[in-house]
């Protein structure tokens, strides 16, 4: 295993992680389920880095150490569930780490010609970072180690026409869980994500009442995420829970709020609210404003004379 020192190993294959983790060749070459207490190699290169060329889902269950993703550390003391899509920089830190657990390995040809090879990109719980991990209680944990074992098993018999079918049915069945259970996080922690509800409303506020929009246009679902510390995906996942909008449908909430406050009072015309609101073309934001409202703003503006 042979790299320059700053850069992160790059595993293009599941059997190359294998080789590197002194594993045995896997059961199957484009998935595979690794019970981390089998590991017998030295991991502590692996400390600078790591891109797989595959998802990754990791349960861990006594996990003393840390992992670094970004900039950021998270603490798995806890315990629960982290998910990563193929080309994320994963690094493990702290040598003595105890990572009991299993992690799930999938190459993205196993599933392609599936309807899973499209619909994976549609669990945005893949792009949160991994301070958004899953925690799971105990009910929801023997759900999941009970599907881990039911596709271990599936690896462990002779392959036959309808193998792939089975294993990709239980990859489906465990994201399925996962997103119920991540919806139930979000209201279990309901206090937490009411008080990052409350910033971010007053963060969106505070852009549309400011000069910010005329400069930089709308504000995007990156730009709010970021002061939140929370990764974009994670940001409508939990608006989308709490209110029943993601994030762009609470920007274009605010803005056809402040339209409708400009329109009633005060002189600025419809264009100048346009540039106003962060709108290049007045166009495009009569277009907007009546998809939203049913009424032109010029409509709207007159119903209040």
């Amino acid at each position: 295993m042979k790299a320059a020192s700053k850069q992160p190993f790059l595993f293009n294959s599941i059997s190359e992680l294998h080789k590197a983790l002194g594993l045995p060749k896997p059961l199957h070459p484009l998935i595979s389920l690794v019970d981390y207490s089998h590991v017998k190699a030295d991991t502590a290169d692996l400390q600078r880095g790591m891109v797989f060329n595959f998802y990754k889902i990791s349960y861990k269950k006594n996990f003393t150490g840390k992992i670094k993703y970004g900039q950021s550390h998270y603490d798995f003391d806890e315990g629960g569930l982290s998910f990563f899509s193929p080309n994320q920089i994963i690094t493990a830190l702290e040598d003595e780490a105890d990572y009991s657990g299993y992690t799930l390995l999938i190459h993205p040809d196993f599933i392609l010609g599936h309807p899973l090879g499209q619909s994976i990109k549609n669990y945005g719980f893949f792009s949160y970072s991994v301070t958004e991990a899953l925690y799971l209680s105990d009910k929801e944990k023997k759900v999941i180690l009970g599907i881990f074992e039911n596709i271990e098993a599936e690896l462990e018999s002779a392959i036959d026409q309808i193998s792939q079918d089975v294993l990709v049915s239980q990859v489906e069945l465990l994201l399925n869980y996962s997103k119920r259970f991540y919806n139930r996080q979000f209201i279990t922690r309901k206090t937490g994500n009411n008080e990052l509800l409350v910033r971010f409303e007053t963060m969106l506020s505070n852009y549309f009442d400011s000069d910010q929009p005329s400069l930089t246009g709308l504000p995007t679902v990156v730009q709010l995420a970021g002061p939140l510390n929370v990764s974009p995906h994670y940001l409508s996942d939990m608006l989308r829970t709490l209110t029943g909008q993601n994030t762009q449908q609470h920007i274009h909430q605010k803005l056809i709020e402040k339209a409708k406050e400009l329109l009633s009072v005060g002189s600025l015309s419809i264009s100048e609210i346009a540039y106003k609101l962060g709108f290049e073309h007045p166009q495009s934001f009569n277009r907007t404003f009546k998809k939203k409202t049913k009424l032109s703003p010029l409509d709207f503006r007159q119903s209040f004379n």
